[in-house]
C-alpha cells in the first residue's frame, strides 16, 4: 500500500488541522457533557445494572479489545510490515473494514451507559484516565473515519489514527475490564 499523494504543503496542513480540531471538538464535547451530566448508576445496558453491567461491559470490552488486536494485525498486513505473512490477499482489507465496523458497534452502547451512568470521574486516578481515555477514543475515531475518507492526506496520519485507536482501547479495557475481572482492583499498580 503506498501512501496517498500529497498535492501541495498548505492545503494537505489546513486539512489536517480541521481533522484533528473536529476529533478534539468531539473528545471537548464528551468531556463537557461527562462533567455536566448528572450520573445515573440505575441506568442499565441492555436491561442490565448495577455490577452486572460491569461484567457485560467488561466482556463487551475483552472482545473490542481482542478485535482491536486482530485490527492492527490486519493493518500491519495491509501495509507489508509482516515479513512472514507475504502479501495479504484481496479479502483482508474488506476484513479489516467489517471489523472496524463491528468494534464501533461494540463500544458504542459501552460508551454510552459509561458516560450516562457514571459522566467523566476525576477524583479517582484510575476512574480519570479511564474517563479521559474514552473521550479521546471517539475523538480518535472521528479522525480515523475522516482520515479514511481523505486522499489529501500523508500516508502516516492513517496509521497514527489506528494505532492511537488501538491504544487508547487498550487503557480503557485495562482500566475497566481487568479492573473487573480482578476484584475492583487495578494489578500492577
Amino acid at each position: 500500500m503506498t501512501a496517498p499523494s500529497v498535492s501541495g504543503g498548505r492545503p494537505t496542513a489546513v486539512h489536517l488541522a480541521g481533522i484533528g480540531l473536529l476529533a478534539a471538538a468531539v473528545t471537548v464535547a464528551l468531556y463537557v457533557f461527562g462533567t455536566l451530566h448528572a450520573a445515573d448508576y440505575n441506568f442499565s445496558l441492555f436491561g442490565q445494572s448495577a455490577l452486572r453491567a460491569l461484567r457485560l461491559k467488561s466482556l463487551l470490552a475483552t472482545v473490542a479489545f481482542s478485535l482491536a488486536i486482530v485490527q492492527v494485525l490486519l493493518a500491519l498486513w495491509l501495509y507489508r510490515k509482516l515479513p512472514v505473512a507475504g502479501s495479504p490477499p484481496s479479502g483482508v482489507r474488506p476484513t479489516h473494514r467489517i471489523i472496524g465496523v463491528v468494534l464501533l458497534v461494540l463500544t458504542v452502547p459501552i460508551g454510552v451507559h459509561c458516560i450516562l451512568a457514571y459522566g467523566v470521574v476525576l477524583g479517582d486516578p484510575r476512574a480519570a484516565l479511564h474517563s479521559l481515555a474514552g473521550c479521546l477514543f471517539y475523538g480518535a475515531f472521528t479522525a480515523k473515519v475522516l482520515f479514511v475518507q481523505s486522499r489529501r492526506l500523508p500516508g502516516w496520519t492513517l496509521p497514527a489514527a489506528g494505532g492511537s485507536l488501538a491504544v487508547l482501547l487498550a487503557v480503557l479495557w485495562y482500566t475497566s475490564a481487568v479492573w473487573v475481572y480482578n476484584g475492583f482492583q487495578m494489578p500492577f499498580a
